[in-house]
């Protein structure tokens, strides 16, 4: 299947309606090896470099309670050789080329890429090829225990001794049942990183990193006859793998408000509240992407210049829609400025929730926010590779749309939204008895937390 997504048009608007009249034009190709592996090309001659990206269809919400982690785990993992490329060499062979590569783990999805020079594809569909058909003949029990290891640091780092490191942690587990996909992180507990044997994670890999769990991308300066022979001749042979079902995760929404107070080594407390929204590309998912920015989308935002630059109640404020495959969270964080309390933040954002649901917002605020997100979206198609360049958005938009050439689609969610949109989204979402309220206060300043009274 081929679809046009080179971009011809480019109107970018700014301080106009400019996310209507914006098409973009870009051209790729989409096919199906024999064993299942989707493959995507997509040709840019403007610089002589190729990025090759691989997409495996598994995150944290495919492991299950007792066995977290796995999925991180196996990020650090696939860099530790497999049988034709010595440990540690993948990233040798990149850096000798001039080229980069990295890879991340979410609750829904694996990534790893390469931007390399032109000449340099074969390398890249050789080595991640190779991880993906021969990993396991080069795992052992040494690599596992190596990068348990690091993982687990990477946790203590991240998680344990970083300030407010466990908040979402606390969060996630009180928005979610413990059977729920996302009721735990995706670093996975030291327990679980503690208990897993070398049996356990090449049964995960076995069924889930493989072909027919799995898309690529080719994405750059390259001949796509020549690329299309390549990625036959190392992709091909490996074997389709396992059927991996959908996840169907049961009803999971909250009956009742939850308060949780959470010490820590920090100086300033600091307010989380949590809800549960609509899966990202649902209805509501870009109203309340659209609400962010009229809450925390600058200082002239409402409870930036409300809490932080009016009453200097808050050093911060945050408000964020976390869009994700079966399910979203919304987050409005704040911390408090010395002296001042979690609940005069909470109160202070909770009037203003309520002034949206009752008064609504303004045409100027939600077209500013357009504009915001227009901008953001065409700054990303400036870039072929890394992280949210064009490859990986091809990704993104086959995985969770089955369509590479969603761009004009998840672009137009925006131009569609309405004043009314966001009232709606905050009425029908924000609900003091449907969500969870977490202070973080430092030790011994039990006072310093939200009340619910």
């Amino acid at each position: 299947m081929v679809k046009k997504l080179g971009i011809l048009a480019l109107v970018l608007g700014i301080g106009l309606p400019g996310i209507a009249s914006t098409q973009l034009d870009i051209d790729y190709e989409k096919y199906t090896l024999d064993n299942g592996l989707t493959v995507i090309l997509y040709e840019d001659h403007s610089t002589p470099l190729v990025n090759v990206n691989v997409w495996y269809y598994v995150g944290s919400k495919n492991e299950n309670e007792g066995k977290t982690g796995f999925a991180h785990l196996f990020e650090h993992m696939m860099f530790q050789g497999s049988e034709h490329v010595g440990d540690d060499m993948h990233f040798q062979y990149i850096e000798e080329a001039g080229g980069e590569l990295n890879g991340s783990t979410s609750t829904d999805r694996t990534n790893y890429w390469e931007d390399l020079p032109k000449n340099y594809l074969e390398l890249g569909l050789w080595l991640e090829s190779d991880r993906m058909g021969w990993l396991l003949p080069a795992m052992t029990q040494k690599k596992l225990d190596n990068q348990r290891n690091v993982v687990k640091n990477e946790r203590r780092q991240n998680y344990e001794n970083r300030p407010y490191g466990l908040a979402y942690e606390t969060i996630f587990k009180n928005l979610y049942p413990e059977d729920h996909p996302y009721h735990w992180m995706t670093i996975g507990s030291m327990e679980d990183l503690s208990n897993a044997t070398l049996a356990d994670v090449k049964e995960f890999f076995r069924h889930y990193y493989h072909p027919a769990n799995a898309s690529l991308v080719v994405a750059g300066d390259f001949d796509p006859a020549e690329a299309k022979q390549l990625i036959e001749q190392y992709f091909g042979p490996i074997p389709a793998g396992p059927d991996v079902q959908p996840l169907s995760p049961g009803e999971a929404d909250l009956a009742q408000e939850k308060r949780i107070v959470q010490e820590d080594k920090v100086q300033l407390p600091r307010l989380y509240m949590s809800f549960q929204t609509p899966a990202l590309y649902e209805k509501g998912d870009a109203s309340l992407d659209i609400l962010s920015s009229v809450l925390t989308g600058g200082k002239n935002s409402r409870l930036y210049k409300s809490l932080v630059y009016d009453k200097r109640i808050a050093k911060d404020v945050n408000a964020a829609q976390w869009s994700r495959l079966l399910e979203s969270q919304y987050f409005i964080t704040a911390t408090a400025t010395p002296g001042h309390t979690l609940t005069e933040l909470e109160e202070a954002i909770w009037a203003e929730i309520e002034k949206i649901k009752a008064e609504g917002v303004t045409e100027q605020e939600v077209q500013k926010a357009k504009n915001s997100y227009e901008a953001s979206f065409i700054y990303r198609l400036q870039k072929v590779g890394g992280f949210s360049g064009i490859s990986d958005q091809l990704q993104s938009y086959n995985f969770f749309k089955g369509d590479p050439g969603f761009f004009n689609e998840a672009l137009a969610r925006y131009a569609a939204v309405t004043a009314g949109d966001v009232k709606a989204v905050a009425q029908e979402y924000l609900k003091p008895d449907q969500r969870v309220v977490l202070s973080v206060v430092p030790e011994g300043k039990l006072d310093l937390q939200a009340s619910a009274e």
